[in-house]
């Protein structure tokens, strides 16, 4: 398991890393270290994963042991160590994943408009570009002057900011390939980084802008925790419904589709991989969507109905006819 782990460090996100070997410390070597890797069978597995559940353990915490321990010896299958796999059946379906909470377009306003009322700080404007783009956390946090090009109203999302074990923070490429692209700013992100361009230019004299967007006094980076505590604080204030801050991607997401803008255009602007990732996390969002389009069809039927005349059936003069 060491062995393995030690092969996929260059290849995994810091945060993922550091999820794997959590596994490898707290349960895979505790659990199965004593086994010969041929000995080790899919009734080891079983039994451990019974055990967990006998003991209450979370579903979600024994699936990703489970898949950890599964994509490890997949790896030790193709370097013929392995006959075959014996994690590849006793994992445990993956649990559903909650409903996102998701705020309405009125309390996303809001929520911005106290900020702006009783705070006008920094995180004002943090805020309001992460709702008004759908950025991930770590790409917000991350990102630099040298990729706002305000002049064309855009941005570019080149690093992203992982907190390891909620610790040591890291800068590195964004999620995904798709992640990495250009983002349109509207006139009211605009107008909050050119707010932030203002004030830092002012508090350090400068004639250029250099370093983070968002960062702390002495240039660093935010810490994510700190920044979901204000969102929680500032949450509480309004009395509105809890949520993280992937949740504000969320929120940007279900507003622009509450807005009919076409899924496909959703999906380009949030950056997912594929059109069928924004679909299955927007779906429960889609359903007003679905009902427009077998409308549409149904019109579009009756239409060419009218247009024959109404006629219908099968006899002289209908389309079926021949």
């Amino acid at each position: 398991m060491r062995e393995w782990l030690a092969s996929m460090k260059s290849e995994l996100a810091p945060n993922t890393y550091a999820g794997y070997a959590d596994c490898v410390e707290r349960d895979l070597v505790p659990a199965f270290g004593r086994h010969r890797l041929p000995d080790l069978g899919p009734k080891h597995i079983e039994d451990w994963i019974r055990a967990q559940q006998e003991a209450d353990r979370g579903r979600v915490t024994v699936y990703r042991v489970v898949a950890t321990l599964r994509n490890a010896l997949s790896a030790a299958v193709r370097s013929w160590r392995l006959r075959y796999n014996p994690a590849e059946h006793p994992v445990p379906p993956k649990p559903r994943a909650a409903e996102r909470v998701c705020w309405t377009p009125d309390e996303a306003a809001a929520f911005l408009r106290h900020n702006k009322e009783h705070y006008a700080d920094q995180l004002t404007d943090l805020f309001e570009v992460m709702l008004g783009t759908g950025m991930r956390r770590g790409e917000i946090l991350a990102m630099h002057w040298s990729d706002v090009h305000l002049m064309d109203r855009k941005l570019y999302v080149r690093w992203t900011l992982a907190a390891v074990n909620n610790g040591e923070l890291t800068f590195g490429e964004p999620k995904t390939e798709a992640s990495r692209a250009w983002i349109s700013l509207s006139h009211r992100t605009m107008t909050a980084l050119h707010r932030q361009a203002a004030l830092q230019m002012a508090a350090h004299r400068r004639h250029r802008l250099e370093g983070l967007v968002f960062p702390r006094p002495d240039g660093q980076p935010l810490c994510p925790q700190w920044l979901l505590d204000q969102l929680r604080k500032r949450t509480a204030e309004l009395g509105l419904p809890v949520i993280g801050l992937h949740d504000l991607r969320h929120t940007a997401a279900s507003i622009m589709i509450a807005e009919n803008v076409p899924v496909a255009v959703v999906s380009k602007t949030l950056r997912h991989t594929t059109l069928a990732i924004t679909i299955n996390l927007y779906s429960h969002l889609l359903k007003d969507s679905a009902d427009q389009a077998v409308a549409a069809l149904s019109s579009a039927l009756d239409q060419a109905d009218r247009r024959r005349g109404g006629n219908t059936g099968t006899g002289r003069g209908s389309p079926l006819a021949a």
